[in-house]
């Protein structure tokens, strides 16, 4: 299990997070919500160790990875896909995804079956410089790297983003599929409320680097949701 317990985030002298509290347990998708640059992104930052923080602490199955670098929390099984995807244009597909082999030991340096299964498109593509595909296929192409590394935390930030309907339903089946395995938990930051609704466990809304409303998306209330999602 994720543990983010009243964290701080600073950019220089602004503050981006104030006491942001957040749970995310294996087999089940948390989702993340809110409006443009209340913070989201930098809670994701914060637990993959892209950013630190400055107050509070991040645990990871009880361990304390507050001070770990990114890559080593990589090698213990937090993967992110980044929004913006941040692909390599100029490698193949191919070569996209052996990126992913970097934190994982030599014997497990393969991709797997089940990512292509996932994303078919992808195993048609493979010789195909990244910089060639479609936004969708390129974020198919983010979350699959993000796969190879055997995650056991899986980060995503804003996955439907600038994605046409037909390839969202790909990736929302893709979560569901990837959740129902039970070996990792699932962080999803997401603006398109119905895409979340339809996949979280758990919720947490964020306004102004503080988490303003949280629990199970059994009780999901979309009328006190969309306050904090509207412009």
């Amino acid at each position: 299990m994720l543990q983010v317990e009243n964290i701080d985030l600073h950019y220089g002298a602004a503050q981006a997070l104030k006491k942001v509290s957040l749970k995310a347990e294996t087999g089940k998708v948390t989702c993340l919500m809110g409006r443009n640059g209340v913070g989201k992104t930098s809670t994701l930052r914060a637990v993959a160790g892209q950013h630190g923080i400055s107050a509070g602490k991040i645990l990871w199955d009880g361990e304390d990875i507050s001070s770990l670098a990114a890559h080593a929390r990589a090698k213990k099984g937090i993967a992110i896909v980044p929004q913006g995807r941040e692909i390599f244009p100029l490698l193949s597909v191919k070569e996209n995804l052996e990126t992913g082999f970097a934190p994982i030991p030599r014997k497990e340096r393969f991709i797997p079956d089940t990512i292509f299964e996932l994303f078919p498109v992808l195993k048609d593509m493979l010789s195909r410089r990244g910089g060639d595909l479609s936004g969708g296929q390129q974020q198919q192409l983010a979350i699959a790297r993000a796969l190879v590394t055997r995650p056991k935390l899986l980060v995503l930030d804003e996955p439907t983003e600038g994605i046409q309907p037909s390839i969202i339903k790909d990736i929302g089946r893709a979560i569901s599929w990837l959740r129902d395995q039970g070996t990792m938990a699932i962080v999803l930051v997401e603006q398109y409320f119905e895409f979340a609704r339809d996949l979280a466990d758990d919720y947490a809304v964020m306004d102004r680097g503080e988490v303003v409303l949280s629990g199970t998306g059994a009780d999901l209330s979309e009328t006190e949701v969309r306050r904090y999602l509207t412009v």
